[in-house]
């Protein structure tokens, strides 16, 4: 299975003639080839999977996939409990 997690580009460029980014994860900086997305601005939101942003998202979608993401944390806090403990 496959996850993407969506990021807000904070600024983009060229390494090597390959279009990159900073994208920010929740205050996680990361950098993110923008190859399969040139048209991601900066202020826009891509949803990123093994270092490559897959696509870009609307507002909505992202703040959609972010708090689906964050439900899914919570439920399995609570199911799971603390599994590092053990």
């Amino acid at each position: 299975m496959c996850l993407g997690i969506p990021g807000k580009v904070i600024e983009v460029y060229e390494v090597e003639g390959t279009l990159m980014g900073k994208v920010d994860f929740d205050g996680v900086i990361q950098e993110v080839c923008l190859a399969t997305t040139p048209e991601a601005q900066v202020d826009q939101f891509v949803l990123v999977h093994a270092g490559f942003a897959l696509n870009v998202l609307s507002d909505l979608e992202a703040s959609e996939t972010l708090r689906i993401l964050k439900d899914l944390e919570e439920f399995n806090r609570d199911y799971y409990g603390n599994q590092d403990a053990q």
